[in-house]
């Protein structure tokens, strides 16, 4: 890509440098990070110069650009922090956007919207564009256009080798494919080429409902048979929030059990769409219009604040209503334990179709999140129980969604993807650099077993 690389010099930090503690903060607040050293990159160049460090030091490297997705708590090694990597190009006519490595999704909405055209980006503008790719990318317009990773074009990357490779269907089919579903684990991507989708404006927003007035599992049932009879334009969710008794809220969710649905919907009869769900009990508060898509992130307003989370997920073949109505009892506000935030998103529409990428259980129907505020070990054990009474129909695990739960790897691919992405990785990454396609924390602890340390010599 023809990003100006920056010439003022790299930013080298190690614990106790000023500025070492701001250069690792990021939206996830749970998971400590202590790396030996933080390469703070602002090009391609810095990047290779990070990636050859690493390797001459044997020692693991990781990436972060807006701190979303942490893994878990890691020491050691190296990580390359990519937030100066801001550039975002438009191309109009070709229908594509060229994003660095630290661009985030608010940034790349706003470049494209001038010209009637949107990415396929998730429910929140602070996420980073290239890692929620590389992780396949569920947006808000899933059911209609498929993943994020459905439309890349060509991907820049530095692999272990210290080379910058620029990478598409055509020149590097196998890499390709796994760079598209298992992410950091074959390199460190700075920059992606990424089809833009011809929207201008959708239908979208929330229904929501008192979960102390009206059944929870009531409502999941009847959102189950809703789903049925949509059109793939048509991408919802359904999530149950127990909102804390707390001054800053809005007094409308204070101290509320709010289960809401939340659809996004490029047809033209919205309202007659959704007619179903207003009949399905009283109406806490409805959110539903037509909107340009530079207010699409209204639709789930997801929290901007960093803060402390821990969760995981599961792709489903189908919904369980009745476990999943046992799910929605155990993680209430009645249930005694700490906060739990469910979401249940519709799978199915272009999702299923087959892509050149690693992105795997296409044949999903529904994706379960299940979110937790607070300490890990504590969220662990609501979390780990709720998703196992779905365990009959749960296919895999979504990696984008492993809210701290990166660090274990049963699930996140099925056989035949795990086998060839590890046929793959001992070509491309045969020292396991950037960790396996199980994570970045799963390398780091064997660094650690096989008794590899950092270097005591500065880069």
């Amino acid at each position: 890509m023809d990003f100006a690389e920056n010439t003022t010099g790299l930013l080298v930090l190690r614990p106790g440098d000023p500025g070492y503690d701001g250069e690792l903060a990021g939206f996830q607040t749970g998971f400590d990070r202590w790396p030996d050293v933080v390469f703070a990159a602002s090009s391609a160049d810095d990047v290779t110069a990070a990636v050859r460090y690493a390797a001459g030091h044997a020692l693991p490297v990781g990436v972060q650009a807006t701190g979303h997705g942490s893994a878990g708590a890691s020491r050691g090694g190296v990580l390359v922090t990519t937030k100066r990597m801001d550039g975002v190009v438009v191309d109009s006519g070709a229908r594509t956007v060229r994003v660095q490595a630290g661009v985030r999704w608010g940034q790349v909405v706003a470049a494209a919207e001038p010209y009637g055209l949107a990415p396929l980006n998730g429910s929140a503008p602070g996420v980073g564009a290239v890692s929620y790719t590389l992780g396949g990318g569920l947006g808000i317009l899933a059911r209609e256009f498929g993943y994020a990773a459905d439309h890349v074009r060509a991907l820049d990357v530095v692999t272990a080798d210290g080379r910058q490779r620029h990478v598409t269907r055509e020149s590097d089919p196998d890499l390709y494919w796994a760079l598209l579903g298992a992410g950091h684990d074959f390199g460190i991507v700075t920059g992606l080429e990424i089809g833009l989708v011809p929207v201008r404006g959708l239908y979208g927003g929330s229904l929501a409902f008192d979960g102390r007035e009206v059944d929870p599992a009531a409502l999941l049932r009847a959102y189950e048979e809703w789903t049925r009879t949509v059109p793939d334009g048509l991408t919802s969710s359904f999530a149950a929030v127990p909102y804390p008794d707390l001054p800053a809220l809005p007094p409308q969710l204070r101290g509320r059990y709010v289960v809401s649905v939340r659809v996004a919907y490029t047809g033209g009869d919205g309202d007659e769409a959704v007619a179903a769900l207003r009949g399905s009990g009283p109406v806490l508060a409805d959110s539903l219009r037509e909107m340009p898509y530079s207010e699409s992130h209204t639709i789930h307003s997801d929290p901007d604040f960093p803060h402390a989370y821990y969760g995981d997920s599961a792709v489903l073949s189908e919904l369980d209503v009745t476990a999943a109505g046992e799910l929605l009892a155990r993680t209430g506000p009645d249930a005694g334990g700490p906060m739990c935030v469910v979401q249940i998103s519709h799978l199915g529409g272009a999702l299923a179709r087959p892509a050149p990428n690693s992105v795997p259980y296409r044949e999903g129907r529904f994706l379960l999140r299940l979110l937790s505020v607070g300490e890990r070990e504590t969220a662990r054990a609501v979390v780990d129980p709720a998703l196992a009474l779905l365990a009959d129909t749960t296919l895999g695990r979504a990696r984008n969604f492993a809210f701290g739960a990166g660090d274990r790897n049963e699930g996140l691919y099925d056989p035949a993807t795990r086998a060839r992405l590890a046929g793959l990785k001992s070509a491309y990454d045969p020292a396991n650099l950037f960790g396996g396609p199980c994570g970045l924390s799963a390398c780091r602890a064997a660094s650690r077993r096989s008794g590899r340390g950092p270097s005591p010599g500065r880069p």
